[in-house]
């Protein structure tokens, strides 16, 4: 029996990313708080908590291959991750206004009975339009920005945000899809 796919994760976007791919998968994410605490870079900071969503939900999996991922948003070397309250969230977009910045995404994927894993990241350059407070307040009616890192998403209204992406697309969104693929098919996990 092939071993099942399992997403160390509760982000709906990387469901929906998965899904699209028509990849069959099962959920288990693990309580497993994100380290922002701690001197990485944005690369080691996003694999450090890949990683260690990926090992808690493999020790009660073994049997499964595990996907886990993190992302983040950085400007000017300074990271940002979810915004702790909308007063935050609105300091973030008027930081990010007008400017470019990175968003880094670590995938881990590993299969403990079966010892053996693989990792990678993957980093996009986001422009932003300049954006005025009332243009702030009116993305923010829409979108819910606690859950996203750097206060907003790429999908869905970020057009109205955003004015262009150098890089991969999906990753900006949570999963950058092209090398997922190619990392999960190594693993003999393919799209149905």
């Amino acid at each position: 029996m092939r071993p099942t796919l399992l997403l160390a994760s509760n982000s709906p976007r990387r469901r929906e990313l998965l899904l699209e791919a028509r990849f069959k998968f099962e959920i288990f994410a693990p309580k497993i708080g994100e380290r922002f605490d701690v001197d990485l870079t944005l690369r080691e900071l996003t694999a450090l908590n890949a990683i260690r969503k990926a090992t808690a939900a493999a020790r009660l999996h073994p049997k499964n291959i595990v996907l886990a991922a993190d992302t983040l948003v950085a400007i000017d070397d300074l990271v940002l991750g979810k915004p702790k309250d909308k007063n935050e969230a609105v300091a973030m977009l008027e930081q990010l206004s007008g400017r470019a910045h990175e968003v880094c995404t670590s995938v881990f994927i590993c299969h403990l009975e079966n010892p053996r894993a693989t990792s990678f990241y993957e980093i996009s350059r986001v422009y932003f339009r300049r954006l005025s407070r009332p243009a702030i307040d009116n993305y923010f009616a829409r979108v819910n920005p606690l859950d996203k890192a750097g206060a907003y998403a790429a999908q869905g209204f970020g057009k109205e945000i955003i004015d262009r992406i150098d890089g991969s697309y999906t990753n900006v969104v949570g999963l950058p899809m092209e090398r997922t693929t190619a990392a999960l098919a190594d693993f003999g996990i393919e799209p149905k």
